[in-house]
């Protein structure tokens, strides 16, 4: 029984809604992030990232949170962000390259998470989940959405894309720099809200898709609080998620970038990763796309990743293994055993320095630059993994490895705010 909540979000003014709404913290840099907020000193990136108001400051410094605290507060204290009078729930749909989808947005509660009725499929960096943690202690909110998944049996997603048909006027609509349309549709109906409930009840698990360290930081908030024998607001027990039918969705793949190349030289590396892959040269790729089209015969009977090296794409293949288990199918988890901790000792994909990841998507060019440029020695690009794979592997306990997913639509912050005291 998976149990979902109303409750009174804090949203952008219609007039404010563009202005504000922002991309997710984790997919630009603080540099990126202060160039949006030069030309936009409205966006919600001086909640999510306030380090980008603040160069040469240390990023997990109390004075970045605290800078996070003031630039939600004068939000609202200016009227721009205000609090809806009463709980309810908002549908939210994304019009992207043809596509839509829709979801919706109510929230959560942090047990059903300790329980595993809110399952996971990806460690979380411990890094990560702390920074989010005093975040969202510092502000009192939860200001990214958790994005999660459902089995569609056709009646939720119905129920919701009735609160959109044709003539529902949004309460908030964005279009982002590349075309992308998110609305916003606040759901009071008392009877509908009902409706919701039950059938979420009726659900025996739902599945993050995206948010995993917002998921567990809303978790390590309540747990902290608990053990502080602090009295508190309901409402920090709860985290605001986005639901949608899990066949309504999209995944790219998820790229590794490593500083070096440990002991090895150029020539070595190739001649040892020659022991867990056939390596053929791959040729030009095309850098506008997000994932590499394998060229191998039957890929579907391969683990399958493109690695660029000195300049050379190579084409990496190993034969899937014979009623392997679906973890041990993944692309990710062969690379991680083999490659990153087996060659290279990377032991702990979820805090060594030496290896960092860039979402599917970004395009191609984006990892050739930046191994190009020696920022990083080497990139390994990953095909994308099968959305009931990634379901099978949260019901049986499994856990991927770190960032072994990007799932789309990638969700903006600020438009809908879920605040505790």
């Amino acid at each position: 029984m998976v149990r979902i909540y109303r409750f009174s979000g804090v949203r952008p003014t219609r007039e404010c809604a563009q202005a504000i709404a922002a991309v997710p913290y984790d997919v630009v840099t603080a540099e990126e992030a202060r160039r949006i907020i030069e030309k936009k000193p409205d966006s919600f990136l001086r909640v999510s990232r306030p380090d980008a108001e603040l160069p040469g400051v240390d990023p997990h410094d109390d004075r970045v949170y605290e800078r996070a605290h003031e630039n939600f507060a004068a939000l609202r204290t200016t009227g721009k962000l205000r609090k809806d009078p009463e709980p309810g729930m908002y549908a939210y749909r994304v019009k992207q390259d043809g596509d839509a989808f829709l979801g919706l947005c109510c929230c959560l509660d942090v047990d059903d998470y300790r329980q595993n009725l809110i399952r996971r499929h990806e460690q979380t960096r411990y890094d990560k989940e702390e920074d989010r943690t005093r975040h969202i202690e510092a502000v009192k909110a939860h200001n990214g959405p958790v994005v999660l998944l459902y089995r569609n049996s056709g009646d939720i997603f119905s129920l919701i894309n009735a609160q959109v048909l044709s003539g529902a006027v949004p309460d908030a609509e964005v279009r982002t720099d590349e075309g992308c349309i998110h609305q916003i549709f606040r759901i009071t109906d008392p009877q509908i809200l009902a409706r919701f409930e039950q059938h979420f009840a009726n659900l025996p698990s739902l599945y993050i898709a995206d948010g995993h360290h917002r998921a567990k930081a809303a978790v390590n908030v309540a747990d902290r609080r608990i053990a502080a024998k602090i009295p508190s607001d309901p409402e920090a027990f709860r985290f605001m998620g986005v639901m949608f039918a899990h066949d309504k969705v999209k995944i790219h793949g998820y790229s590794r970038l490593l500083t070096d190349l440990g002991t090895y030289t150029h020539d070595t590396f190739l001649n040892d990763l020659k022991k867990y892959f056939d390596i053929v040269p791959y040729g030009r790729v095309d850098g506008r796309g997000y994932n590499i089209k394998p060229k191998c015969k039957k890929p579907e009977r391969y683990h399958v990743v493109h690695m660029y090296l000195g300049g050379e794409w190579y084409e990496c293949t190993r034969l899937l293994e014979k009623n392997a288990a679906p973890l041990d199918s993944l692309d990710v988890a062969v690379l991680q055993q083999w490659v990153l901790e087996g060659m290279l000792g990377i032991t702990d994909p979820r805090g060594d320095a030496r290896l960092q990841y860039l979402g599917g998507a970004r395009p191609v060019a984006d990892l050739e630059r930046q191994v190009d440029n020696g920022q990083y020695r080497l990139a390994f690009a990953m095909q994308p993994v099968r959305v009931e794979t990634v379901l099978s592997i949260a019901d049986a306990g499994g856990v991927m490895p770190p960032k072994s997913t990007w799932f789309e639509p990638k969700l903006l912050s600020g438009l809908v705010v879920h605040t505790f005291e």
